[in-house]
Order: structure tokens, then sequence, then C-alpha cells
């Protein structure tokens, strides 16, 4: 963001104005990925087409769905597929941290190993579900302890 004040000529109301840039800037011939902001926080899709079979599309309008009811700037869909043989897991991570993601949303638990949401991959990002809905975050805060009750002075 980039602010103007005024000159001291200006109405008493006058505020100055402020430009955003969106998008990549080139600096002195680096670019530089700091200058673009961002309205929504990027989601990425993840579905594995063995699990999907013939509700591959219809998983992928859930997806989306979802992300845009959440507030999330859907920014890809990883389709993997088995029959390639690569690690299920690295393209999502490596595309997700690429677009730098905060969320991967999934069709279902189903779609990872064993049904099972991968903790290295929550450690990352947040891990969406769309059925059933479930949230799987990164931050989430650990249990506090169960601590006496703080005494007021003197009670």
């Amino acid at each position: 963001m980039l602010e103007f004040q005024g000159y001291g000529d200006e109405t008493d109301d006058y505020s100055g104005f402020y430009l955003e840039c969106h998008g990549r800037i080139e600096i002195d011939g680096h670019a530089d990925s700091g200058a673009v902001m961002k309205y929504k926080p990027v989601a990425v899709g993840y579905l594995r087409t063995d699990v999907s079979g013939a509700a591959l599309l219809w998983d992928q309008t859930q997806i989306r769905r979802l992300a845009e009811r959440l507030g999330y700037d859907f920014a890809d869909m990883v389709i993997y597929d088995p029959k390639f043989g690569r690690p299920p897991l690295a393209r999502l991570e490596a595309q997700a941290t690429r677009l730098d993601a905060e969320a991967v949303i999934v069709a279902g638990p189903k779609h990872f190993e064993a049904a099972e949401v991968p903790a290295a991959l929550v450690r990352q990002f947040d891990v969406i579900t769309a059925n059933p809905e479930q949230t799987y975050a990164r931050r989430a805060m650990s249990p506090l302890r169960d601590l006496p009750p703080a005494k007021a002075d003197g009670a």
C-alpha cells in the first residue's frame, strides 16, 4: 500500500488516498513477492481419482463451493492418480507451498492414506474436509491446564 498525505492546501476533511498493488512487481530487476497484497487467504483443493471415481466432478464442485463459502481464494485443484506411482502428497505440498496457501480443502478423509488427515500436512496448512465438514487447524491452541482460580487482593 502506498499512501500520500496532503500538502496543506486541501480542505480539512481531505485524508489523502492510497494505492494497492496486486500481482508481482519488479524492483531493480528482482521480483518482489512481498509486494503482493491479498484480499482473501488462498486455498488449494486435493482429490484422488481412485477414491472419487465417477464422482470426481461432484467432489471438485463441493471443494470449490466450500472454499467460496469459507471466504478462500481458490487457487488450484491437485488431482492425484495412483497409476503414476508418485508419492501422493508430494505434489500437493509443493503446489500449496508455491501458491502460499493457507488451507487445503479435500472432499473427505478417505482421500488420504488410511483415511486419516496427515499430521505433517496439518503442521503446514489448515486442512478442511468437505464431507464430513471438519477443520484441522494448524494453529490450534493446546488444551489449557486446570489452574486454581485467581484470588483478588486480600480475598
